[in-house]
Order: structure tokens, then sequence, then C-alpha cells
């Protein structure tokens, strides 16, 4: 079989599975899951990177592949499950498809341009990357939560806010700005601050 299925990459699998289901649930308007699925598929990655690292004898084939793999689901996980997602809650103007279809855009490129530069340094160094060019394109499986679940306070303007989100987000995916890493004590602030939100959002059953 074509491919590598080591655990290095089951996790990356297993997040874009998520998102898949994901979008099945936004096209059913059953919102709360979608975003829950975006927000788990979130989590997946954050620990993707983390677990390939721990196999010390990838081959180079094994480390390319990884970073092309992970980038190639990031693209559905964080790019287009996002834009079913939103158009979903209502992007659905002229203008609205518009700013998706650029933050589609915006998406490949950050993602393209990682690709290049992240097998460009792993060729010179073996450290871990510190910063980040560009807002990672995962920070919307943390940003879209929050936005959903101010829905209910928002009234006629969380479509404004929905839109304007989309394209701060994905100029930020292409601007030339240094983002820090976070490690692990900000990963789990993190992780903890979406947790609350997800509790938060089923508790309004």
């Amino acid at each position: 079989m074509l491919g590598f299925y080591d655990y290095t990459v089951v996790l990356t699998y297993v997040s874009l599975m998520i998102s898949i289901f994901g979008m099945f649930c936004a096209l059913g308007g059953n919102f709360r899951y979608a975003i829950l699925c975006l927000a788990v598929s979130g989590l997946c990655d954050m620990f993707d990177g983390k677990i390939a690292r721990t196999k010390k004898d990838r081959t180079e084939d094994e480390k390319k592949f990884g970073i092309q793999i992970d980038s190639l689901c990031d693209v559905v996980c964080f790019g287009a499950f996002p834009i079913v997602i939103c158009y979903c809650l209502g992007m659905k103007g002229p203008v609205s498809k518009m700013i998706l279809a650029l933050y589609g855009v915006a998406s490949v490129i950050r993602l393209a341009f990682f690709n290049v530069t992240e097998e460009k340094r792993q060729n010179e160094t073996s450290e871990l990357r510190q910063y980040y060019q560009g807002l990672p394109i995962t920070s919307m499986a943390i940003i879209l939560p929050f936005i959903y679940l101010i829905q209910r306070f928002c009234g006629i303007h969380f479509l404004f806010i929905l839109n304007a989100a989309v394209v701060i987000v994905g100029v930020l995916f292409i601007s030339d700005v240094k983002v820090k890493k976070p490690h692990n004590p900000a990963l789990f602030l993190l992780v903890a601050l979406v947790g609350l939100a997800l509790a938060k959002m089923f508790h309004m059953l």
C-alpha cells in the first residue's frame, strides 16, 4: 500500500476523519457538534507533531511525508471545514462568499509556505521551531468556538462579527508576523479555555 501508516501519522488521519464527520454535522444543522469536531481536530493537531518526534529513527521520506500529510489534512480540517461551518451559519451573501473564498486561498498559501520553509529548516537544524511566520491555520479551531459561543449575545450583529473574524484570521495567515509557538503550559491553557467554551456551549441545550 502507498503511504505510511505508523503511529507517527495516525493522529493526523484521525483529525481528518473527525473534521469530515464535523462537516456532515454542519450541513445537517448540528452546529454544536460541528464546533466540537473542529475543536477536537485542533487538539489532535496540537499533539501530532510531538508524537511524530518520539520516533527517533524516522527516514527522510517519513519526515517529508509527515510534513506533507499534515498540511494536506490541515487544508481540510482548518481551511475547508471552517468555511463549511461559517457558510451554514449564515455567510451566504455575495460578500460573505468572497470572504470565505479568500480565506480558503489564504489557508492554502499559508500551508504551502510553511511546507517550503519547514523542510528547509529541518535540513538545516534539528532544533524545535520557536516562532511561526504568520498565524497558524489551526488557530481557527480556537477562535471559532468562542465566536459561536457569543452568538446568542450578539443578535443581528453576529454575522458581521463572523465575517470580520474570518477576514482578520485569513489576513493573519499570510501576514509576515512572528507568532511565538506555544509550549506545554500555554497549550494546556488553550485546551482548558476551549474546553470551558465547549462545556458552556453544550450547557445551552
